[in-house]
């Protein structure tokens, strides 16, 4: 059996999916194993002995319910279908004749990640008389513990992070009109990322300022 430990073994997660803390062990016939969540210490879960049988308890109430199983040979806790309220420090306590002997686990979940969107600024374009540019914006709505980039091809353009709070992030890059080059705005956290791919073709076919450029000339050659 482990012994008694400060340390905690993070678990990260993502919301929807199912997640098993592993005791390691193997339940001992007088052992009596009891899962705590959260810092109230609230019984979830507990493997009780009554004149020699071993009865399993799983809580059924609140933010657990139908969620919880508990394996009677190891005392592992599986949570089904995880959601954020799930979040915290899960502690596992073993109690045998001998001595009581803990585990901890810190359980992070995240959201499932939308896929980012890629927007033309259509107030901005501009142009020299050299090089014509393009402004875009990769945009996602309601996300946290993230962080947005910009790719050309594998190489980092920039990025901005959001850690709590939920909120809506905006990332601008501006490209040349009609190169060949490879851009991607990714989201990502810890665990996952979206991937959403920049068809320069469609969203940067021509500036505004260029149009009106055009046809000023047309006419002046015209005459």
């Amino acid at each position: 059996v482990f012994g008694d430990s400060d340390e905690v073994k993070s678990v990260s997660v993502t919301e929807g999916d199912s997640v098993s803390l592993n005791t390691d062990v193997k339940v001992q016939r007088d052992d009596q194993i009891l899962w705590t969540f959260g810092p109230k210490e609230t019984r979830i879960a507990e493997i009780i002995k009554r004149d020699q049988i071993n009865f399993i308890f799983v809580s059924n109430d609140g933010r657990f319910r139908d969620k919880l199983q508990m394996d009677n040979q190891t005392g592992s806790l599986t949570i089904r279908n995880i959601r954020s309220e799930h979040t915290g420090l899960y502690k596992l306590q073993i109690i045998s004749n001998k001595e009581t002997s803990n585990k901890r686990f810190n359980v992070s979940v995240y959201a499932c990640l939308p896929a980012p969107v890629i927007t033309r600024n259509s107030s901005i374009c501009s142009s020299s008389s050299s090089v014509s540019r393009c402004s875009l914006l990769c945009s996602v709505v309601n996300v946290s513990a993230v962080t947005l980039s910009w790719y050309k091809g594998n190489s980092l353009l920039s990025s901005i992070s959001v850690s709590d709070l939920s909120i809506s992030l905006s990332l601008p890059l501006e490209v040349e009109y009609q190169e060949n080059n490879i851009y991607s705005c990714v989201i990502n956290n810890p665990i996952t990322n979206q991937t959403t791919h920049l068809d320069i073709t469609q969203l940067c076919h021509t500036c505004p300022g260029m149009s009106v450029t055009l046809v000023i000339v047309v006419v002046l050659l015209k005459l």
